[in-house]
């Protein structure tokens, strides 16, 4: 019975699932599998692993100290140019960096829709956001919540569903999850980790909890939906992969995700190609939605503002975000320059907060007895370090270092 009662809990870490598995993610597992068939597959589970060891940090310190990440980054500091430097570095990497990726979040979606409906997707694309804007304009929390949890539950259902049409190698599926790392794939392995482990949702998570719990007494329901939504979202992922990996020719590259479902039709029939454009409209959607509501959590915090679904400065937030999407996906424009910055700032801000993230857990006078314990800072530092590589890597990567 708690573990039903606790099942019925589900919901910020759905959240968290429901922002990383958005058309990147999509795109990214797909071009994985068609080029490498299930030899990252490993990749998937350590990303998983280590969401899991971030998020729970970031759900523990919201529910125990009531401080969003935002508010507990900029509070942290003593020196005035400390402070005024996290805020920046927050509000440019999380407000700007949203903001960007939005339109491809849109876009993403509108292609899925397109793909069954046969209308254009910069048509679609403006009403994807509308509805997004409706959605998060209620100001209400747990509608929002569970909105996005059937979305993801639609995903799943979707994604694994034509991963089961396909009828995947299981023998090959299993051989997967052995670390290899092929010629070629460092760039995919930086992208799957990037698109799972993503800065914003730690954010989103902390303040988020806070909306569902009341205190530590409710930290056994918080994990319990922060792994299992994790692990689901690592398995739409994964459903994602083992698609493209058995429907390809290992070494295909695919250029346009949004045809992969066409793609998929010879091979699978009518359903499987149905099933993945509902997934990848759904994760469009959700993605849609929580990128600006986890823009303005980070905001709201990191200039001091109240974190109120309803307040006029926290809607104008995540207004802003959707409008820039909305605009772009009515225009079928992605905005390769603010994309380009904003994962440059996204690749100074992960490392800094995951670095800020492991300090604080282990802050006494915030969290007394539910500090991290020895095992949670050996997790957290494993973690921290391959983030740190994987930010520097793509910052030189984009400054075209390497």
């Amino acid at each position: 019975m708690k573990l039903i009662e606790r099942l019925r809990a589900i919901g910020p870490g759905a959240m968290v699932a429901a922002a990383f598995i958005g058309p990147g993610t999509v795109t990214t597992a797909s071009v994985t599998g068609a080029r490498f068939g299930y030899a990252l597959i490993w990749t998937i589970a350590f990303s998983v692993l280590a969401t899991i060891v971030l998020q729970e940090m970031s759900a523990r310190l919201g529910i125990v100290s009531r401080e969003g990440l935002g508010e507990a980054l900029r509070g942290r500091f003593d020196s005035p140019a400390l402070q005024y430097a996290s805020v920046a570095l927050v509000v440019s990497a999380i407000g700007v960096g949203t903001a960007a990726y939005e339109t491809g979040n849109i876009l993403g979606g509108a292609a899925g829709l397109a793909t069954v409906t046969g209308v254009s997707a910069s048509v679609w694309g403006p009403i994807i956001g509308l509805a997004a804007a409706a959605l998060l304009w209620t100001g209400r929390y747990e509608l929002i919540e569970r909105a996005l949890v059937a979305l993801v539950a639609i995903m799943g259902v979707s994604f694994l569903v034509d991963a089961i049409l396909i009828g995947p190698d299981l023998g090959a599926l299993a051989a997967g999850f052995v670390p290899s790392v092929p010629e070629g794939s460092l760039f995919l392995i930086t992208g799957l980790i990037g698109t799972t482990v993503v800065g914003y949702n730690l954010f989103l998570h902390a303040s988020s909890v806070q909306e569902r719990w009341d205190g530590p007494e409710d930290l056994g329901a918080c994990r319990t939906d922060t792994v299992l939504s994790i692990v689901v979202g690592g398995l739409i992922t994964l459903s994602i992969l083992v698609t493209a990996a058995a429907v390809f020719p290992a070494g295909t590259r695919i250029e346009d995700v949004g045809r992969m479902a066409e793609q998929l039709e010879p091979v699978a029939g009518t359903y499987a190609k149905v099933f993945f454009s509902v997934g990848l409209f759904a994760a469009g959607f959700t993605s849609a939605t929580t990128a600006p509501l986890a823009g303005a959590y980070a905001t709201a915090g990191a200039l001091g503002w109240d974190a109120d679904l309803t307040s006029t400065r926290f809607r104008a937030v995540w207004m802003s975000i959707l409008g820039v999407g909305i605009l772009f996906s009515a225009l079928d424009y992605s905005p390769v320059e603010a994309i380009l910055f904003a994962q440059v700032a996204n690749g100074i801000l992960l490392p800094i907060v995951a670095v800020f993230l492991i300090l604080v857990m282990n802050d006494h006078a915030t969290l007394g007895r539910y500090v991290n314990s020895t095992v949670q800072n050996a997790l957290g530092a494993v973690v921290t370090l391959i983030v740190v590589w994987l930010g520097v890597r793509s910052l030189l990567t984009l400054l075209g270092v390497i």
